[in-house]
């Protein structure tokens, strides 16, 4: 063997030995379940109460900046609150639901401008439908259309809430599930959104389903009358498995408009959202229609924080799909300390998970320290960008 033959010999095995090193390092020191940075979810929800900000379009400007300089990625808008949309709606003035329209303080169109500013600063825009199902009693929704309200057992037709009192409409009814869709389908044609989310409210508590249309409906298929105790197993899944038929038809329209639309839902933990509100939706990510999941868990404590993070579902789903938590950062009434907003973070990264903040105005106000304290806090948090491609 001369010795360049055994040079190139020596080379090839050298390089064979840094190759296998180089995979056994990278597998080392990154988990099985970490997601791709672009992956990472870092966002806040804005809500009705940020609407004084977000009307004025330098502070549109001054926000997304703020939140871009921060590392944040995604922005979750309020679009459906109260049983009003907060956009120019064609579908809702066909109801008469839609006696007036939030604009901004120039006359424009809210939700527009929020896009246009955070697309040029590659932010994601992902409409936020908050209300889902529930809507004010006094609502011209609920005065307009009472056939589309359900009821309990006892005829009652309203639940208290975060809200406040509140009436729900009933998930079951095809008038009802075809008008969310069109006003769905009308958000996709005409505002360029990267996705829409669905909380905790795209669901029906236990007490409800006890209206004419769905007992019928429940005779019909089951052969006899529903049972008198609303926890019942069999009339929990059938009145669950139904909200879940209507979600997967939801997502087909929507992906039929645009296929790469991020279908985000934000739920409570499951055990709460199943047995309680009906809401199936670790099914609903077994049936591949969830493209993000944020789990609600609006904890002080941090054992009980903690606890909904591991519990197996959140494990599983994580495997899946991108999976976020979802932050108090303060009510109005309720401040929430920058040291628990930064212990909740920390508890969400290292087990993978991405946050999303509770809401706008309090990551900066309402709280017990001052606006630079807060400011300081929130740096540390993500100290590197993530991006996240848009949808096409």
């Amino acid at each position: 063997m001369t010795w360049q033959q055994r040079f190139f010999k020596n080379l090839f095995i050298w390089l064979c030995l840094i190759s296998f090193s180089t995979v056994l390092l990278t597998n080392y020191f990154i988990p099985a379940n970490a997601q791709i940075p672009r992956q990472e979810i870092r966002g806040v929800w804005i809500t009705n109460n940020d609407l004084n900000v977000f009307k004025n379009r330098e502070k549109v400007t001054e926000a997304v900046t703020k939140l871009r300089q921060l590392n944040f990625n995604t922005i979750y808008p309020v679009v459906w609150n109260s049983g009003y949309v907060m956009y120019p709606s064609h579908v809702a003035k066909q109801i008469d639901i839609q006696p007036f329209v939030f604009r901004g303080s120039d006359g424009h169109d809210i939700l527009a401008d929020i896009i246009n500013q955070a697309h040029r600063q590659n932010l994601l825009v992902v409409p936020w439908f908050e209300f889902g199902f529930m809507t004010p009693p006094t609502s011209e929704l609920a005065l307009n259309k009472p056939e589309w309200l359900t009821q309990k057992r006892n005829g009652g037709e309203t639940s208290v809430s975060a809200a406040g009192e509140v009436a729900w409409l009933n998930p079951f009814h095809p008038e009802v599930q075809q008008f969310i869709t069109n006003l769905l389908v009308e958000l996709a044609y005409k505002y360029d959104i990267d996705g829409i989310q669905f909380d905790d409210h795209t669901s029906l508590p236990h007490e409800f389903g006890y209206d004419k249309y769905t007992v019928s409906l429940y005779r019909q298929e089951m052969q006899k009358n529903p049972p008198a105790n609303s926890q019942d197993p069999e009339w929990v899944k059938w009145r669950a498995d139904k909200i879940t038929d209507f979600m997967v038809r939801l997502n087909q329209r929507i992906k039929q408009i645009k296929p790469k639309v991020i279908f985000s839902v934000s739920p409570n933990y499951y055990d709460f959202a199943y047995k309680l509100q009906l809401q199936d939706w670790l099914s609903w990510v077994r049936l591949n229609i969830v493209d993000e999941l944020i789990v609600q868990v609006y904890r002080d404590n941090l054992a009980s924080f903690t606890s909904k993070l591991e519990r197996p579902e959140m494990q599983e789903v994580q495997q899946k799909i991108p999976t976020g938590v979802g932050i108090m950062a303060g009510l109005r009434t309720n401040p929430v300390s920058i040291q628990q907003i930064k212990t909740q973070v920390r508890t969400s990264q290292r087990r993978g998970l991405g946050v999303v903040f509770f809401y706008y105005e309090t990551l900066w106000n309402h709280a017990s320290e001052s606006f630079q304290e807060r400011l300081a806090g929130f740096k540390t948090l993500f100290p590197y960008p993530a991006v996240r491609l848009a949808a096409e």
